[in-house]
């Protein structure tokens, strides 16, 4: 029985990494912060010229303080459409998390309200 909670216990582990990979590479600065998400960053393809910008706060260890909260939101379109666009930004977010500050950073980071924008190609 042991040896099934195991095997179970590691697919976990291995499918948790597999879907949200953490950013392995330490980060020095806030641009090397703000590169690292937008690597993250995929508009829905429906989106035209849209932006939204997501105000959020990190812990040392990279993760997030609460959820991300949308300050601007510029999406053509219904509210089914602007709700897809913050849930794809949300989502970038969160799959590059946690992030892997440089020690210096994460001793400045920690607590500050930090806005990125995120939006579609033009």
């Amino acid at each position: 029985m042991k040896s099934v909670a195991r095997r179970v216990a590691v697919a976990g582990v291995m499918l948790a990494s597999a879907v949200y990979p953490s950013n392995a590479a330490e980060l020095n600065t806030m641009n090397d912060v703000g590169a690292a998400i937008q690597a993250c960053w995929t508009p829905p393809a429906d989106a035209g010229t849209a932006s939204v910008t997501l105000s959020f706060s990190f812990r040392r260890d990279g993760t997030l303080i609460g959820a991300p909260r949308p300050t601007a939101i510029k999406v053509d379109g219904d509210a089914n459409a602007k709700k897809s666009f913050v849930e794809a930004a949300t989502t970038a977010l969160r799959k590059c998390l946690p992030l892997t500050f440089s020690p210096k950073l994460a001793q400045g980071i920690a607590g500050n309200v930090f806005t990125l924008q995120f939006a579609s190609p033009k």
